[in-house]
């Protein structure tokens, strides 16, 4: 990471590489598969848009990762996913824009997190996904 001077920022490189340890979100099983780590992951404003283009609230997101997980306690299920190209942003104080790239069962989306970090624990105020037509874009 550099700041706007082209100075590396060392503390950025190391928050870089945490936030990327905790994605994708939600298909991260070691932070959390009930409701009560989806509480602790998402702030209670938390939204996400998927890469349908629909809208999705906290609950939502909630009620279908808790049924993925239930269903495939072992994760025997889970999707071959690998990521790419991570790029962070502070915008606000304690606040991350993390973007990267996800390919999951053959589909690349570029992917969008808000993080923020409060009493030494990292929250999600938002995701969105975004499909690429021509992955190489």
């Amino acid at each position: 990471m550099r700041g706007p001077d082209g100075r590396s920022l060392p503390e950025l490189d190391e928050i870089l590489a945490e936030l990327e340890r905790r994605e994708p979100i939600f298909h991260r099983r070691e932070y959390g598969t009930t409701r009560g780590d989806f509480e602790c992951l998402t702030d209670p404003s938390f939204w996400e848009i998927g890469a349908s283009g629909r809208l999705y609230s906290r609950e939502h997101v909630w009620s279908v990762l808790e049924h993925r997980y239930a269903s495939d306690p072992s994760g025997r299920l889970d999707g071959d996913w690998e990521t790419s190209g991570f790029e962070l942003r502070e915008i606000a104080p304690a606040t991350y824009l993390l973007t990267y790239t996800l390919r999951l069962d053959g589909r690349y989306t570029r992917r969008t997190t808000l993080w923020q970090r409060r009493d030494g624990d990292w929250r999600i105020l938002y995701h969105q996904g975004t499909v690429i037509a021509d992955h190489e874009s």
